[in-house]
C-alpha cells in the first residue's frame, strides 16, 4: 500500500501514523490540559507502536537463546525493543510530572482550561505590579 509516496508493508505502521496524527492534533488544538496529557500519551504510544512494527520480522522471535547457540538470521532486532521500553520508561515519568504540575496548575487557578490559566496568571502579575509575560 502507497501513502504519499511512502509504501507501507505493514498496515501497523500506517496505524501508528494515524494515531500519531489524531495525537498531535488535540494535542495543538485542545485547550483542557488533562486532554493534552491523554493526546501526549496517545503521541508515545503511536511512536513505540511504530518501532515496534518496523522492528519486527515475521518469522523470527525474540534475541532469547535456548537450547544452545542458535544463527542470528532466527531472530529479530533487539535494538528497536529496547528503544520502546527505554522510551516507555521515560514516558511514564514525563506523564507523571506533566499529570502533578496539571494538578498544582488546578489547585491554584480551579481551572483545566490552559487559556483562562493565563489570563487568570496575567491578571496575578498585574496585581502584584510585576508585569510581564506568563
Amino acid at each position: 500500500m502507497t501513502l504519499f509516496g511512502i509504501d507501507f508493508t505493514n498496515y501497523v505502521e500506517l496505524a501508528a501514523m494515524i494515531l500519531f496524527g489524531i495525537g498531535l492534533v488535540l494535542l495543538l488544538v485542545d485547550k483542557n490540559l488533562i486532554k493534552k496529557n491523554i493526546a501526549f500519551a496517545m503521541t508515545d504510544s503511536a511512536i513505540y507502536l511504530f518501532l515496534a512494527a518496523k522492528g519486527y520480522i515475521f518469522g523470527r522471535r525474540a534475541p532469547i537463546v535456548e537450547n544452545g547457540v542458535t544463527s542470528m538470521e532466527a531472530y529479530i532486532n533487539p535494538i528497536p525493543a529496547g528503544l520502546v521500553l527505554t522510551g516507555i520508561v521515560v514516558s511514564v515519568a514525563c506523564s507523571a510530572v506533566m499529570l502533578a504540575l496539571t494538578v498544582r496548575l488546578y489547585r491554584r487557578y480551579h481551572s483545566l482550561d490552559i487559556d483562562e490559566i493565563i489570563a487568570l496568571s496575567q491578571k496575578e502579575r498585574d496585581q502584584d505590579g510585576t508585569g510581564g509575560n506568563v
